[in-house]
């Protein structure tokens, strides 16, 4: 059995102000090329597919016109979608009574059923519609565990991340009860424990101090298999062998102008482990920067590195491969009349300039005021306000303040006072 997996379409996305459809059509496009040549039984796509809740006419008939399309090429594939958290679940879900019958099955929320009991009844999740079988051409049987993005109202527990990790567990021991013996491929967009993440500039909605993290280890009766989406860089989920993250399929940021994009192929026969295989694809747009490190460059210097790595207009136009550009420049050493210059030479190569960054250069902010660090409020609600004013002349503009400015602050600082005073 052949399935393929993607995520993080992020349709109707901006880079920097420039419309990406056309880049995403690109890689559509690519990607039917792949499932007319591997005539994959399953095409699963977790999570993301748009970049926000209420995409344009344009990413929603890029998507339809390609979901039409794959059910050309490939007559015996089912497709499967979850819902992630870029995406609107309801309207993601809106047409799925539709799609289904057109071997199109999509998982946008969690649904619930009423059950009666001595008490009166409650609700109770539906873990059986998100067990989806999927019959491969030799007649083989998997079960894909189709889950979107758990959303809070879903997951009511004190701890979120346990909350999403009990889901899991239970949607997999629910599945291995009513399919025993039947491989298991589970679906999921989520933030696992250990996962690696840009540094800075990262495009993935985290939120800071890890209360989404979902710690996948030590669970034994895990899925033969799971893709997952929400992070962009394509990688094994921390302390697993059997869950990966696909990655997204275009860079969301120049933090990930380095990673590789594509899709998992991933094969499961009988008796073995689902054997995995990533199918590279070249995204139509690659990221420079210049430069790559934090040289002192003048803007002589950056002129000749422009001209060197960024290739000419033909005929004075882009053509459809142009690269995406982020120029750094130190403050220090350079105009705004050179800012401008480097600008237009940028623009007049075979790129666009997403933006221009400026590097402001590291300062011992102790040799300014010969000030200890700052270890509690006190030694901030207690710290002259002039030595906090030095540092952010320096650091703005590299230079100290005269004895001139610091007589104008010092008497407006105690004018301050004065009126506080009063």
């Amino acid at each position: 059995m052949k399935i393929l997996t993607t995520s993080d379409w992020h349709l109707g996305n901006l880079f920097h102000g420039n419309d990406r459809l056309p880049e995403h059509k690109h890689f559509l496009s690519w990607l039917l090329t792949q499932i007319e040549g591997q005539q994959p039984d399953a095409l699963l796509i977790a999570g993301d597919v748009f970049d926000n809740s209420n995409p344009s006419a344009a990413a929603q008939s890029a998507y339809y016109e390609f979901l039409a399309d794959a059910m050309q090429k490939c007559r015996q594939m089912q497709v499967i979608i979850t819902a992630g958290n870029h995406d609107s679940a309801s309207r993601l879900e809106a047409p799925r009574p539709l799609l289904a019958r057109h071997q199109v099955d999509i998982r946008g929320v969690v649904h619930r059923y009423w059950r009666t009991d001595d008490e009166g009844g409650k609700w109770q999740i539906d873990y059986d519609d998100l067990m989806i079988p999927i019959i491969g051409k030799d007649g083989d049987t998997a079960i894909i565990l189709a889950v979107p993005y758990l959303r809070s109202d879903v997951v009511q527990n004190a701890s979120y991340s346990k909350g999403v990790n009990d889901f899991l567990r239970t949607l997999t021991a629910k599945a291995r009860e009513k399919h025993p013996g039947l491989p298991l491929v589970m679906m999921a967009h989520m933030y696992a424990k250990g996962a690696d993440i840009a540094k800075e500039d990262a495009s993935e909605k985290i939120i800071i101090g890890g209360q989404e993290e979902v710690n996948m280890e030590g669970w034994t009766d895990h899925p033969d298999y799971m893709t997952c989406g929400h992070i962009h860089k394509r990688q094994h989920i921390w302390n697993t062998d059997w869950a990966r993250y696909t990655g997204s399929i275009l860079p969301l940021s120049f933090a990930e102008k380095d990673y590789t994009h594509g899709i998992d192929l991933v094969t499961i026969e009988k008796g073995m482990r689902p054997n995995v295989k990533q199918l590279v694809y070249q995204p139509q747009h690659q990221l420079v920067i210049l430069p790559e490190d934090e040289a002192d460059l003048t803007p002589k210097k950056l002129k000749h590195l422009i001209d060197e790595k960024l290739k000419n207009r033909i005929n004075g136009e882009r053509d459809e491969h142009f690269d995406y550009v982020t120029l750094k420049v130190r403050l220090e050493k350079i105009s705004n009349d050179d800012i401008k210059a480097l600008e237009d030479l940028v623009n007049g190569k075979n790129a666009v300039l997403c933006k221009i960054q400026k590097i402001i250069p590291m300062v011992d902010i102790q040799t300014i005021t010969g000030q200890h660090s700052l270890k509690s409020i006190e030694d901030i609600l207690n710290r002259d306000p002039m030595d906090t004013l030095r540092e952010a002349f320096f650091i703005k503009h590299n230079a100290e303040m005269n004895e001139q400015q610091e007589a104008m602050l010092s008497e407006l600082i105690s004018g301050i006072k004065n009126e506080s005073n009063d």
